[in-house]
């Protein structure tokens, strides 16, 4: 190994990621290992990953089977005992390089370590509306981490589930220093994605909840992810969740204070919240009226 590099294993999922990947691995070049775990993309990314120096392996989903991440973590040889996982539209800045590299060196009794996120929308740090800090378990020892299954149903969401989170065997730590987070580029790929999201938030109704607290999966994500959970269940029940959500996002979480972006953002989340209210109803009308409940194609939903 390059005395250079840190010791860290890069676990990047990935899927037509041309226009995000080549950013997102040049971020990590720090790193000793950089694995990109690909969907059959049918863009450069395959090309663009290998030019870089990362492994690429191909994924297939098998209904029932496990989704991308958790394959991933459970199939291949990391080189490292820590393992950083990335998605191909964030990025690792410099000081936080240097504080991953540190914290591995020296992680103390920490199983992990959880990175806070600065989101990114219409080119603009979104510093409210709920945004930030946004804390993500992303770094942690190889078999002490894995991703919850959120439910035994078929979801047809594709390569992985849309809200999950690492549950940790073991305690955790904090970094100091930001991973930048640029999602959605242009409210085109906000309304695409979250049209995707919201088939598969209005197929669960709730279900996600109770099977992880059946599965005994709900304590290991962090009590701040499992209140905000049932803070959503318990605003879908009431008349109008759509304007809560807003009032919540815009009012109480200063999205004002973001400006025009925090606006849009923060309307464009009141309309997703609205979309997966509409298509609940839509399922549960065609179920009580005897008709198929309306279909998502796979292409559609998948990730």
């Amino acid at each position: 190994m390059n005395p250079t590099l840190a010791p860290v294993s890069v676990l990047i999922p990935a899927k037509n990621e041309e226009s995000n990947l080549e950013e997102c691995l040049n971020s990590v070049c720090w790193a000793g290992e950089v694995v990109v775990v690909d969907s059959c993309s049918t863009d450069r990314t395959c090309a663009i990953a290998r030019k870089l120096g990362a492994s690429v392996y191909q994924f297939r989903h098998v209904p029932g089977g496990p989704k991308k991440k958790n394959w991933a973590l459970e199939n291949i040889s990391f080189r490292y005992d820590w393992i950083l996982i990335l998605d191909a539209d964030e990025r690792i800045t410099p000081p936080l390089a240097r504080e991953i590299a540190a914290a591995v060196a020296d992680p103390g009794s920490s199983a992990g370590f959880y990175i806070n996120r600065r989101f990114y929308f219409l080119g603009r740090w979104i510093k409210h509306a709920g945004y930030f800090p946004s804390w993500n378990m992303r770094l942690f020892r190889k078999g002490r981490g894995f991703y919850e299954r959120m439910v035994d149903v078929d979801t047809r969401s594709g390569d992985n589930e849309v809200h999950e989170h690492v549950i940790l065997d073991g305690p955790a730590g904090r970094l100091r220093n930001l991973m930048d987070h640029f999602a959605y580029p242009s409210i085109e790929v906000f309304v695409e994605k979250h049209n995707r999201y919201s088939n598969w938030e209005a197929a669960l109704r709730g279900r996600v909840a109770d099977s992880l607290k059946d599965s005994g999966q709900a304590g290991g994500i962090g009590t701040v992810h499992n209140a905000r959970r049932l803070l959503k269940r318990a605003g879908r029940v009431l008349p109008f969740p759509h304007w809560l959500r807003f009032f919540y996002h815009f009012f109480l979480k200063f999205g004002f204070l973001d400006g025009l972006p925090g606006y849009v953002f923060c309307h464009l989340l009141a309309e997703y919240e609205f979309w997966i209210w509409a298509k609940g109803k839509e399922s549960l009308s065609a179920c009580s009226s005897g008709l198929p409940a309306p279909s998502v194609s796979d292409r559609v939903l998948h990730q």
